[in-house]
């Protein structure tokens, strides 16, 4: 019996170390501690991204432009080329969860079906240049990560600070794909 109640009691104490370790790996992504969405909005164009499923036909130039709606909502124009050279899109709403406008909840619903408390995404800006030139947008589940730049092409330079930056959040950036961007 003292054999069982051990075993029981080592088992309870591995899971609760587990616990612990895994809650010391997952430090929590933080955001910048503040967002001028009037300079926020705007072109961006997409210098690199983790794969997703709902960009999986974008081959190039892709772009992000957010203009803010009277009610205080942003409007998302996503805009890509298909590898058929055809334009697509998709038009979404974003949300500030909090004062800092660092944090947003973006949904692609149909306007119809925005009421719904399902199909939003976080939208969270982790690095913001103070000139509103280059960002670095993530989720705090680490499954998304885009680096954005007022310009299609960025220097290599700031290109890998940002790549480090996430680095030191915890994301895997070896899942960090370029984005090509044709030459305008």
């Amino acid at each position: 019996m003292k054999a069982i109640k051990f075993a029981v009691l080592s088992v309870a104490i591995g899971i609760g170390l587990a616990s612990l370790s895994a809650q010391a790996n997952d430090a929590s992504v933080t955001t910048v501690a503040q967002v001028n969405l009037p300079q926020y909005a705007g072109k961006w164009y997409e210098i690199a991204r983790f794969p997703m499923f709902f960009q999986r036909n974008c081959a190039r130039d892709v772009t992000a432009t957010y203009s803010l709606n009277a009610d205080g909502t942003v409007k998302v124009d996503n805009r890509c080329v298909k590898s058929n050279g055809e334009q697509m899109g998709s038009i979404g709403q974003a949300h500030a969860v909090d004062a800092s406008n660092s944090k947003l909840k973006v949904t692609f619903l149909p306007s119809w079906l925005r009421w719904l408390p399902v199909g939003e995404g976080d939208y969270w800006v982790l690095k913001l240049d103070s000139q509103y030139q280059t960002v670095l947008v993530g989720s705090p589940n680490r499954k998304y990560l885009w680096i954005l730049s007022r310009q299609p092409q960025l220097d290599e330079q700031t290109y890998m600070s940002y790549v480090d930056a996430a680095r030191k959040q915890g994301f895997d950036i070896t899942q960090l794909q370029r984005t090509t961007q044709t030459p305008r």
